[in-house]
């Protein structure tokens, strides 16, 4: 009976031990793009039990009782911990780490782990890119990276983005290099799909010095997605629809404050009321809102990735259709993409990879960012005209570019077709020991057609856009470059403590290319459809045709060696030897050196990196890069000018060609001397880092046109200018600091959030062109030029009269400096000017530095929270102590007026702000600070807010994952800038900041789905 009892107890107690215990099997995979993780580490904390992840990312661990704790592990990835309680199944999706050391980054003809990186770089990866899922890749860098600042050219579709990198350094081109897949890309970052991106790096300092002369305004490394080896195929499609809205209208006056205005403005010049009875015009027309549409956005994205032992493959297809908010179609933007990446073992020695890239874009465009566009019309046409009235004769005249915004878009026909072709082919032979070869060659090819027509209409009399013969213009572009790059590594571990990496190698660069254009009058039946050259009958001065050709090339010599000591001393060394035929003979080669060093503190022995400080390491580079940007042939003298010759017995007058700009032989590269001393810092298990730079960019030798010469060269010719000359210096300086967090909780809680901050002094050193300074943008009509580039101010600084309240009396006209050489004399009611100088006397003597247009600070802050299902990001931006020119307002005396002129001057002491309004002549219209407003703003640029339904929810479809979202961009700008937009820049050097009336940028509000099979 005993041993019967014992024997049962015995039983139950090893059932209830097996009971306790039971297996855990599951998925690991990739967050941010669900791809199964193989190799994932799994162990139960605490123990040497676990296993690894097989190649689809599934597990089976046995033996779990209630209570373990799983650690989920792999190379990238931030870790996580799961509390197992009686669940059988986890799914475990593993989120990239921000702060992983040993991530691994592109930095130009090769690549390097994190934490050995000795330069200033920043990293923006898918992640970020499709939480963001930018229209133009080139956003995806504002506001998420320190130091880059991103201005769209305009808000209309299609526009492209200035990207400046740590200032403006030149008053010529400042956009920084494109690498694409380790190839120079010339097509512009709103060309590329941003959803076949795989991550951008940005090289800001002296790291840029392996690319040369080309390297001088910085780096932008676009590295594109490519297949995993052994996985099976994946099917992924990404869609989206949207509508877009302007996110504000001007504040112009209506129809009766209007006529007000303007029959006290007919009063105080003893002229007759406009408007005797105003008692009927109401609101009259908001032409804003005859002209602002709401217009949809599309979006297809489809990525079919997978791969076998030896070779992976992915290739991708998208659709962007998108309409203007205004002129809608006429405004419209296509793109359609393809690509295809294909990476292969041959053997153990040789793999080979390459991509492909094919994209057309087909766009049309109004008249957007000028004196004479769209919106400029909408905000001074008089609100009490009609909109059906398409001939202004007969209504108050308005001047000569005023007419009807709603017809000036029915009457606007274009189209701009690009098509584009761009890939690359890679072989690597690791033919000894530590020795690995490189080659690599990379094209682009497009062919780009426009179109555009102007039909016969009659705005009214004297208007600009009225044409008496319709005109087509057609022009025929093909575009052409080629990257052959051929180079050498040998990595090698000395005693263990040695380790050296030495690259040698060069590249051969290749642009040529070729363009037709033409116009042509009597285009059949006036009609967009039939605007060609064979319906067009024509004659006269019109009917002309021009052609071009290019063919530019550069050879290139480079070398690099990285050493570390112990993994905690760090150095490199760069130089580069190029050689471009922008430049003569005696200055077509130059040398760019460069060299960084780093010390990881933290792997010294007596550094403590168990406690707060987890990796500390001091990093400073210096270099030389250079800047071959300039318009070709300015070492010749071209025959692009004009003269005209006496010839023949009859002594006849004949036009001909005549030398432009004057050559000189001597002009060289720009050189870019790059400064960065930093540390990078990681804090509490590597959840919070921090990243510090100083920099300092000199650029010397700026290329300056025009230089004054005698005219007895031939500068006082039509066409003919003095010649170009190296004699201009730029220095750039500030701080950029990056704090970034991420941390994962045991409750499925994932929490990332960073902010950046950089500050920014540009100066100008030097300007010796015999004037001391460089004029640029424009203000009003007939105006002097309001930008400058001089010294010691900052690049493209304003430059126009200040500003001392409103005469409120004669007497106060009187006792001050004569201002009748501004245009008009002074009255009470006219702005008040200050006379600078002292001579008694107010003229252009008296003109000073009215405003930088150029942000002190540049700022962004982003967030992002998962939990279980659901994902949240938000991402914002700012930009502060800029200045902009408010120049969408026109100078003439029946237009309409922003509102702040109801707080106008009246009589004495009822404003000292805003001067009368009269149709006499004034001097108020001069360009002066009246003018200028603080441009400083904040923006919130995305809320995204998606869930991931539970794949036992969606598995029996057949799909892998299907998640909805929904996301607001442009959300909202705090400002104080009364403008459409105070991200307003044509990115010119000098010129920048001024507003003509800029397109803005929409809200847009977006509801998609992504699935995966």
């Amino acid at each position: 009976m005993n041993k019967a009892l014992l024997s049962f107890l015995l039983l139950a107690a090893s059932f209830g031990v097996y009971a306790q215990t039971f297996p855990v099997s599951g998925n690991v995979t990739d967050a941010e793009s669900d791809m199964p993780l193989p190799q994932v580490n799994i162990i139960v904390k605490g123990t040497t039990r676990g296993v690894v992840t097989d190649f689809d990312g599934n597990y089976t661990i046995d033996g779990i009782s209630a209570g373990d704790i799983l650690v989920f592990s792999y190379i990238g990835f931030a870790s996580r911990e799961i509390t197992i309680g009686t669940q059988h199944t986890i799914d475990v999706k593993l989120h990239p780490d921000l702060q992983a050391l040993d991530e691994i980054v592109v930095i130009g003809y090769g690549s390097q782990v994190k934490k050995e990186i000795t330069g200033a770089v920043s990293t923006i990866n898918s992640g970020t890119i499709e939480e963001l899922k930018p229209l133009n890749a080139a956003q995806a860098l504002q506001g998420t990276a320190s130091g880059i600042n991103v201005t769209p050219q305009g808000g209309a579709p299609g526009t492209e983005s200035n990207i400046r990198i740590r200032g403006i350094s030149t008053n010529r081109n400042n956009a920084p290099l494109i690498i694409l897949d380790g190839f120079q890309y010339e097509g512009g970052l709103n060309s590329i799909n941003p959803q076949d991106i795989e991550n951008i790096t940005v090289l800001k300092d002296a790291q840029a010095a392996i690319y040369g002369t080309i390297a001088a305004n910085g780096v932008v490394l676009v590295t594109t997605k490519s297949g995993r080896k052994n996985q099976k195929a994946r099917i992924s499609y990404d869609g989206y629809t949207g509508i877009q809205e302007t996110t504000r209208r001007l504040p112009v006056l209506n129809a009766t404050e209007y006529a007000l205005l303007l029959n006290e403005s007919y009063a105080n010049a003893g002229q007759q009321l406009p408007f005797p009875d105003v008692s009927t015009l109401g609101a009259g027309t908001n032409w804003q809102n005859e002209v602002f549409r709401q217009a949809p956005v599309t979006n297809h994205n489809l990525t079919i990735t997978g791969g076998e032992e030896k070779v992976s493959y992915s290739l991708g297809a998208s659709h962007l259709d998108q309409e203007g908010i205004i002129g809608g179609d006429k405004a419209g933007f296509r793109r359609s993409t393809a690509r295809i990446s294909l990476d292969a073992e041959v053997s153990d020695k040789l793999s080979v990879s390459t991509k492909l890239f094919y994209n057309r874009t087909k766009n049309h465009n109004i008249n957007s960012f000028s004196l004479g566009s769209v919106l400029f019309n909408a905000a001074n046409i008089a609100p009490v005209i009609n909109p059906s009235q398409d001939n202004l004769d007969g209504t108050l005249s308005l001047g000569n570019e005023v007419v009807n915004p709603l017809t000036q878009i029915e009457n606007t026909f274009n189209e701009y077709i690009t098509n584009r072709l761009s890939g690359t082919l890679q072989a690597s032979l690791k033919y000894i020991r530590n020795m690995e070869l490189q080659a690599r060659f990379g094209f682009n090819t497009s062919n780009t057609r426009n179109r555009e027509f102007s039909p016969v209409y009659n705005y009214g009399a004297g208007k600009i856009y009225t044409r008496s013969d319709n005109m087509v213009t057609l022009a025929k572009i093909n575009d052409n470059d080629y990257t052959f790059d051929l180079f050498n590594t040998y990595s090698n571990t000395f005693e263990d403590h040695h380790r050296v990496t030495l690259m040698a190698g060069m590249t051969a660069y290749r642009s040529y290319g070729e363009g037709l254009n033409g116009t042509r009058t009597g285009v059949q039946a006036n009609q967009w459809k039939f605007a060609d050259f064979n319906t067009a009958t024509g004659s006269g001065d019109n009917q002309t045709n021009g052609s071009w050709a290019y063919d530019q090339r550069r050879l290139s010599y480079f070398g690099r060696l990285q050493y570390a000591f112990k993994d905690k001393y760090l150095f490199s060394a760069m130089i580069r030897r190029d050689a471009s035929t922008y430049f003569g003979p005696d200055e077509r080669v130059a040398y760019f050196p460069s060299a960084t060093a780093g010390w990881v503190v933290s792997e010294e022995g007596f550094f403590d990196n168990t406690g707060i400080v987890n990796f500390l390491k001091l990093r400073g580079s210096y270099g030389v890069m250079g800047n071959d940007r300039i318009p070709a042939f300015g070492y010749l003298s071209l025959l692009n000018g004009e003269a005209t010759y006496v010839l023949g017995d009859a002594q006849s007058l004949v036009n001909g060609y005549a030398p432009g700009t004057l050559a000189n032989p001597a002009i060289k590269w720009e050189e870019a001397k790059k400064l960065d001393i930093g540390f990078d810092l990681q804090l509490f298990g590597n959840k919070l880092e921090l990243v510090a730079d100083y920099f300092r960019n000199v650029r010397e030798d700026l290329l300056i046109d025009n230089i004054p010469v005698s005219g007895i060269l031939g500068t006082g010719a039509p066409g003919a200018a003095g010649p170009i000359l190296n004699a201009g210096t730029v220095e750039n300086t500030g701080w950029e600091f990056a704090l970034n967090y991420n941390q994962t909780f045991d409750n499925e809680l994932t929490i990332s959030a960073g902010y950046n901050i950089a500050t920014l002094n540009n100066k100008v050193t030097r300007v010796n062109n015999g004037t001391g300074y460089i004029e640029g943008g424009g203000f009003g009509v007939g105006q002097p030029a309001p930008a400058r580039m001089e010294e010691g101010k900052p690049m493209g600084y304003f430059y126009g009269y200040r500003t001392d309240g409103i005469f409120q009396t004669q007497e106060e006209v009187d006792a001050h400096p004569s201002q009748s050489a501004l245009g008009a004399s002074a009255r009470p009611g006219d702005i008040r000017y200050v006379d600078l100088n002292g001579d008694g006397v107010l003229d252009a003597g008296d003109r000073t530095d009215l405003g930088n247009p150029i942000p002190d600070i540049t700022m962004g802050l982003n967030l992002g929270l998962q939990y279980r299902g659901f994902d949240f990001s938000a991402f914002s931006f700012a930009n502060l102590g800029n200045d902009i020119v408010r120049n969408y307002e026109r100078d003439q005396p029946n237009v309409n007026r922003m509102n702040y002129r109801l707080n106008r001057w009246t009589g004495p002491g009822t404003s000292n702000s805003v001067p009368r309004v009269t149709t006499n002549p004034t001097a108020n219209q001069v360009f002066s600070d009246f003018f200028v407003e603080d441009g400083s703003f904040a923006r919130i640029q995305s809320i995204t807010l998606g869930y991931t339904v539970p794949l036992k929810f969606v598995e029996k479809s057949g799909l892998d994952k299907f998640r909805i979202y929904t996301k607001v961009d442009n959300v909202h700008t705090f400002t104080k800038y009364s403008g459409y937009d105070p991200t307003a820049s044509t990115g010119e050097p000098i010129g920048s900041g001024i507003d003509y009336g800029f397109y803005p940028v929409p809200r847009t509000y977006i509801i998609g789905v992504n699935l995966q099979f």
